[in-house]
């Protein structure tokens, strides 16, 4: 072929490129749009999560304070009537417990009614100026006073337990809810379903497996930003290794219950993210839930994330102990048992 036969025949392929290109981009866009599942979680979890943030904010503010109350009851001074206050009451038996709060700027101030006296930590802005308003409050000057000092909590010790929480989340949901869908539209559960392996073997290795990889990857994690960072850990690592545990079995049952069914990854992954953005956003990761709307509040105690956190808050920050943590603790053993009993009595190979 001559140099100009070459060049009069250039713009032709060219152009039948560009049409093979254009044709394959329409046919994305088609397969898209009749994906009704794919276009349905792209239009409705947007509008989903902001009118979720716009309900659960429609409460009443934050208080600017918290002040714990020992012997609530015993008497009722002016300075309880204070408005932007939230009192905190504790049985006397809790009094160490609410002063280790004090210590750690967890309370701005601990009142005791009965004994007319107090605690605040001389460290603490917010307890200085809580302290002055008691003082210039009715019968408030009849208060004694007890000076603590301990190191603030800060917002990255808060946060750790939550990220740790999170972090499991999302390699528990997604390594057994999605996979085995992809295994599933893929064929393999179809040809493993020839071998001698059965249904009960395959989902409690897929289990075993991915409870392993979470435990192992969360204490890398903790380890390593450990020594970076430096947070405190006060309670013990056993008790923080079973709410883990526990916790990344019943994210495990959540993934197990999408996938026992599902055919499509699309459909498996709306799922997946219509229960992990809630999660994640309601069960006070990143936020407290003080401020939200009562509502949201008590949703969030369906989430297992939010009694994960919550318990490894009160491990980790706290000390707490079994006793303590033992609701939390029934709470992720019962969603264990249900969920992972659902999918293995919903699973099916095709």
């Amino acid at each position: 072929m001559s140099s100009t036969e070459i060049a009069a025949a250039a713009p032709g392929r060219g152009w039948g490129r560009a049409r093979r290109v254009a044709a394959a981009f329409v046919a994305r866009n088609i397969e898209f749009v009749r994906d009704r599942t794919a276009l349905g979680w792209n239009l409705v979890m947007p509008v989903l999560i902001v009118l979720g943030f716009a309900f659960g904010y429609s409460g009443e503010p934050a208080p600017q304070y918290k002040i714990g109350l020992l012997n609530d009851g015993a008497a009722h001074p002016a300075f309880l009537d204070t408005r932007h206050v939230q009192f905190v009451p504790y049985a006397e038996a809790d009094t160490e417990a609410a002063i280790t709060r004090v210590e750690r700027h967890q309370l701005d101030l601990l009142i005791d009614l009965r004994t007319q006296h107090y605690w605040v930590n001389e460290e603490s802005a917010k307890g200085y100026l809580a302290e002055r308003l008691l003082a210039g409050s009715d019968g408030g000057s009849g208060f004694r006073r007890e000076a603590v000092r301990g190191r603030v909590i800060r917002y990255v010790d808060w946060l750790i337990p939550g990220v740790l929480s999170m972090n499991m989340m999302w390699s528990a949901l997604y390594g057994v809810g999605y996979v085995i869908v992809r295994y599933r539209k893929n064929g393999v559960l179809k040809r493993l379903k020839a071998t001698p392996l059965s249904a009960v073997e395959f989902l409690a290795a897929q289990i075993g497996s991915r409870l392993t990889l979470v435990l192992l990857v969360s204490t890398l994690v903790f380890t390593g930003t450990h020594l970076l960072i430096g947070y405190p850990m006060y309670g013990s690592y056993l008790h923080l290794l079973l709410v883990f545990a526990l916790g990344a079995s019943s994210l495990i049952g959540i993934g197990l219950v999408i996938a026992a069914r599902l055919r499509t990854e699309e459909m498996a992954d709306g799922l997946l993210n219509l229960i992990s953005w809630p999660m994640m956003f309601l069960s006070g990761i990143w936020f407290s839930l003080d401020g939200m709307h009562p509502w949201v509040q008590k949703l969030a105690l369906i989430f297992p994330l939010t009694h994960v956190t919550t318990a490894a808050r009160a491990v980790m920050i706290d000390g707490a102990g079994l006793a303590t943590i033992a609701p939390q603790l029934g709470v992720l053993a019962g969603f264990t048992l249900v969920c992972l009993g659902i999918g293995a009595a919903l699973f099916r190979w095709e």
